[in-house]
C-alpha cells in the first residue's frame, strides 16, 4: 500500500515520484498525450503535472486532497497549470462548468491511487480494495471524458507486473480489460497499437520461482473517441 493516512500517502509519492521523474517515466507518459489542452485527473504531488507542462501543454489538474494540490502548486509554479479542488465522484455544477470551459482535448489519469483511509485497503485483503477503487474511478473518468465534446483521447496509465517476454500478449489483454470495463458502451475505442508497457526496473525480478521473468511495469493505454 502507498500509505494508510494522507500524510503517509504524500510522503510515499514524494519519494516514488522523484524516482519516476529521474528515470524519465513521467516524461515518457507525457510524450504519449496528443493535443495541447489536458485535463489531469488526480494530480498527486505534481510530478506528472510538471511533466505535462514541460511539454508545453496547458493543464487543468483536479484532486480531492488539499495536500496534493498544495504540493502540485509548489512544483509547477509559473507554468501553464490551473488547479481545481474537486471530488471526481461528486462534481458540482460549478466545477463541471469550469472543466467544460477549459475545453480539454485529452483526459489523463495516471497511477490511480489514494490513501488506505480512502480506498479501504487493508494489509490482508490481497489488494482487492485498491482494485475495486481503481475500477470505479477509471469508469468515472471515462464517463466524464465521454461527456466533454472537446475530448478526443483518454490516456490511462497504471502499475502492474507481467512476464516481459509476453508483453505483446499483454497488450491485447490490456485492451480487452479496459474495453470490457472502463470503456464499455462509451464513445471510445482502443487497440493494441496504443497499448504499451514500460519497465519500471529493468533488472527487478519477482522473488517467487513461479514468477520468474515477471517484472514491474507501467501499462499505458490511449483510447480514442469514435468517429
Amino acid at each position: 500500500m502507498s500509505g494508510a493516512t494522507v500524510g503517509e500517502f504524500i510522503a510515499y509519492w514524494e519519494a516514488e515520484g522523484l524516482a519516476y521523474a529521474g528515470r524519465g517515466d513521467y516524461a515518457w507518459m507525457a510524450g504519449l498525450v496528443p493535443g495541447k489542452r489536458v485535463l489531469e485527473i488526480g494530480c498527486g504531488v505534481g510530478f506528472a503535472t510538471q511533466a505535462l507542462a514541460a511539454r508545453g501543454l496547458s493543464v487543468l489538474a483536479i484532486d480531492s486532497l488539499a495536500e496534493c494540490l498544495m504540493a502540485t502548486q509548489a512544483r509547477v509554479a509559473g507554468q501553464d497549470v490551473r488547479l481545481l479542488a474537486a471530488d471526481l465522484m461528486a462534481l458540482t455544477p460549478e466545477q463541471q462548468a469550469e472543466i467544460e470551459a477549459f475545453a480539454p482535448e485529452s483526459v489523463v489519469c495516471w497511477l490511480m491511487g489514494a490513501p488506505a483511509e480512502v480506498t479501504g485497503a487493508a494489509a490482508g485483503d490481497g489488494g482487492q480494495a485498491v482494485v475495486a477503487y481503481r475500477e470505479k474511478l477509471h469508469r468515472r473518468v471515462a464517463e466524464l471524458a465521454a461527456g466533454l465534446p472537446t475530448v478526443t483521447t483518454l490516456h490511462l496509465v497504471d502499475r502492474t507486473a507481467i512476464p516481459w517476454q509476453a508483453k505483446d500478449i499483454g497488450r491485447d489483454t490490456l485492451v480487452r480489460y479496459h474495453a470490457g470495463k472502463t470503456l464499455l458502451d462509451l464513445p471510445f475505442s482502443a487497440d493494441r497499437r496504443n497499448a504499451l508497457y514500460r519497465k519500471l526496473e529493468a533488472t527487478t525480478q519477482m522473488a517467487h520461482p513461479a514468477l520468474k521473468g515477471v517484472v514491474p511495469t507501467l501499462a499505458s493505454l490511449v483510447a480514442e473517441r469514435k468517429n
